[in-house]
């Protein structure tokens, strides 16, 4: 069994294009947040569309400085700060939103969007140029075939992403792991091979800024993740966090993975 040794769970909840209605998105703001303990020893990322975001900035507490219980992050964002570039958003503007956390090349925006590796570095260095924490999305899109075809492709993923990220802003840098195929199928990974693809991403980066800091590089599972495989990939999958997509807009299912995490890292 592969034992996580981090000191926090990162769960990053991303609610995609939901809900429909800024009522709906309170409600389920409201009961997300409730469902998170105010002392943890995992830090979790609300990720609602961009419409909202300003409705979430971290409130401060009373006794002065700020509700810890979760993070907010954004879905996307653009390379330019400003500009003529209609419909997109800029890195300081989601910083001054609040934003701290910014999801990079999730698979549906390269496969619905066109979102190329260039496009995802680029976003990637004006994020952290910003001072925002990036959620670099990398998977493959199928498992068919002869395995050095795909695990090729997730080396390029992440070596290009990581290519213009200096060793200074690499602890604001996570990487999720989310096979394209189990995205949304009800069909997830087994938490053995994402082991194996947590390995050969962290061996990926250290290539680039050598073992010690790769091994401190948290890799995340993505892929049809719920209450019922949570802990699996957790406790066997070597990785550090799970990015969570449908389970998130339910509050119910998204507090038992919370427990879930609580429970394995006491």
């Amino acid at each position: 069994m592969q034992k996580n040794n981090r000191k926090k769970i990162i769960l990053v909840a991303n609610w995609k294009c939901n809900p429909a209605t800024l009522r709906e998105a309170e409600r389920l703001f409201r009961a997300t947040v409730n469902v998170i303990p105010k002392n943890k020893n995992t830090e979790v990322v609300i990720c609602p569309p961009y419409v909202f975001l300003s409705r979430y900035k971290i409130p401060a507490r009373p006794a002065g400085g700020q509700d810890t219980r979760y993070k907010l992050g954004s879905q996307d964002v653009f390379w330019e700060e400003t500009g003529a570039y209609t419909g997109e958003i800029g890195p300081r503007m989601l910083k001054s939103a609040g934003v701290s956390h910014v999801i990079i090349g999730h698979s549906e925006r390269r496969e619905l969007f066109g979102e190329t590796n260039e496009t995802v570095q680029k976003k990637t260095a004006a994020a952290l140029k910003a001072g925002l924490s990036v959620i670099i999305c990398v998977g493959e899109r199928t498992r068919e075939g002869d395995a050095s075809v795909y695990i090729s492709f997730i080396k390029e993923e992440v070596a290009s992403a990581l290519r213009d990220v200096p060793k200074s802003a690499l602890s604001r840098v996570i990487i999720a792991y989310e096979p394209i195929w189990a995205v949304g199928s009800d069909e997830p990974d087994t938490p053995h091979s994402a082991l194996e693809m947590a390995i050969y991403i962290r061996k990926t980066a250290a290539d680039a800024y050598g073992r010690s800091l790769a091994q401190q590089l948290p890799v995340l599972y993505g892929g049809s993740v719920s209450a019922s495989n949570a802990g699996a990939f957790l406790r066997d999958g070597g990785v550090d966090g799970l990015l969570v997509g449908r389970a998130s807009l339910h509050p119910k299912e998204f507090g038992k993975i919370v427990k879930i995490t609580q429970d394995i890292n006491k």
